[in-house]
């Protein structure tokens, strides 16, 4: 059994989707106007999870995933300059050459995650359509009206649209900005359309005017259109509870009179020094970032399922040095099992003992299934490799939990594996590969040790040729 924690109801529940074994799951995906960072990662990651684990348990899984490339305002709600053309000023860029720029490097971060493609990745900006027919369900039901700054949902038609959130509407809005549009009826209804930006870079033709749509109806629009009116799990950072979600849920109410997801699920933040990751903030850190400094992007992965989606995760990078030691053990763990089965089909070998084998299978399911534990389950992986159980049986396993892991040991000890490791070192690492041959100069052999070290950490070896240091990328060490 299935069991999530719930934000609709605040309590854990027993997963029963619409239709017996499938699931349509849709997570809001990022505002292409910058670099996703490691924080954004981390929920991806996490989501990833989810669905390798429903799959991993039988269930087929449709994952759908959205690309806000327009209306996401600079804040959350209706206020501010459009993210996306903040972004093309910033760089001096098209709204559109932004758009591709992160994009490219969004799936550049999955792709080193090791994160499922999507089923569908659906552009907001390529959906327009789907939109309006939105607004127009919605207007046509009544829950809408005019103002000069476009077309409003009318939340008074909405009982229940402080429930998800469990807002205190009053307090909460009580002189916490300046009023945009002076006709609104509450400060907290939403625009659907904005008409009155006549300089706003992306515009299209619609019933209420030229202008574009409010961020918000982009994930209705496109949940509904790849999952249908009613579907299983919507996933999202903690952020998106108060504005985002509580209004998708208000639109699904306009639009169909009903909820269209039925489990929501958020995940907490990774935080740096206490601090969520912002620019401002100086901990704008970003994959790629940590391997230029030697690390191997699946040790960030692996940090990652040390913690649970809705406890979050303080980054460090020792924590992340952490995280790869642990992972290079698991990996020379797979290498060696990988030796002693050399040549045997995976199906083929044979275990000792399989009612033993059925035990640690039920273990890790049981993990993943009770509100996706995957600190459990990792758990689960190092005491069943200190167990009894023989190499080929502990070796069907690693490769069987890898399909939720998704840390690759399958290619472990492989040549493709090999070539994989054989990467360029990053300044940082090549500067200490130059400090510790200036200590080596100087005799200072012990200081020397110590910088071989540092480079060990970081995932590399360092080897003294006569025509000087080589250095080899390796998980093993």
């Amino acid at each position: 059994m299935v069991k999530l924690y719930n934000t609709l109801t605040r309590t854990f529940q027993e997963f029963k989707p619409i239709k017996e074994k499938e699931v349509g799951i849709y997570s809001c995906g990022p505002t292409v106007y910058w670099n996703q960072h490691i924080g954004h990662l981390y929920a991806y990651t996490q989501w990833d999870c989810l669905v390798r684990s429903l799959r991993y348990l039988g269930y087929k899984v449709r994952w759908v995933m959205n690309i806000t490339d327009v209306g996401h305002m600079a804040s959350d709600e209706d206020a501010g300059e459009d993210k996306m053309e903040k972004g093309a000023k910033r760089e001096g860029k098209s709204v559109w050459e932004i758009a591709d720029k992160y994009i490219a490097q969004f799936k550049e971060s999955l792709s080193l995650l090791n994160i499922t493609y999507p089923d569908v990745m659906c552009r907001a900006t390529e959906h327009i359509e789907d939109q309006i027919e939105l607004i127009k369900k919605i207007e046509a039901n009544g829950f809408t009206y005019r103002t000069k700054t476009g077309i409003v949902f009318d939340t008074s038609k909405f009982p229940g649209y402080a429930d998800f959130a469990k807002l205190n509407l009053e307090e909460q809005y009580a002189g916490s900005r300046v009023e945009v549009d002076p006709e609104k009826k509450k400060p907290w209804d939403f625009l659907l359309w904005v008409t009155n930006q006549p300089d706003h870079i992306m515009q299209w033709d619609s019933p209420w005017g030229r202008g574009f749509p409010g961020w918000h109806i982009e994930c209705t629009a496109m949940s509904v259109k790849y999952l249908g009116e009613q579907f299983d799990i919507h996933t999202g950072g903690k952020e998106h509870i108060p504005v985002h979600h509580t209004n998708e849920i208000a639109q699904a109410y306009g639009a169909f009179g009903r909820q269209t997801a039925n489990y929501w699920l958020h995940n907490e933040w990774l935080t740096v020094k206490g601090e969520k990751i912002s620019k401002s903030s100086g901990n704008f850190i970003l994959v790629s970032d940590l391997v230029e400094k030697g690390f191997n992007p699946l040790a960030l992965r692996y940090l990652i399922m040390t913690s649970h989606y809705r406890t979050g995760l303080e980054f460090s990078l020792e924590s992340l040095g952490a995280a790869q030691r642990a992972l290079n053990r698991l990996c020379e763990e797979t290498r060696q099992m990988e030796q002693k089965t050399r040549g045997s089909k995976l199906s083929n070998l044979k275990c000792s003992n399989e009612n033993e084998t059925g035990k640690w299978r039920e273990k890790f399911e049981w993990a993943i299934a009770d509100d996706l534990n995957m600190p459990r389950a990792l758990a689960v992986v190092w005491e069943m490799l200190k167990s009894e159980v023989d190499a080929a049986a502990q070796y069907k396993l690693l490769l069987d939990w890898d399909l939720v892991l998704g840390l690759k040991l399958e290619e472990v000890g492989s040549e493709k594996w090999e070539a994989s490791q054989e990467v360029e070192a990053g300044k940082e690492i090549r500067g200490l590969v130059d400090k510790r041959e200036e200590l080596r100069r100087k005799k200072k052999w012990q200081e020397a040790d110590e910088v071989r070290k540092q480079i060990g950490e970081r995932g590399w070896r360092i080897e003294d040729m006569t025509e000087g240091p080589k250095l080899k990328k390796k998980i093993l060490q």
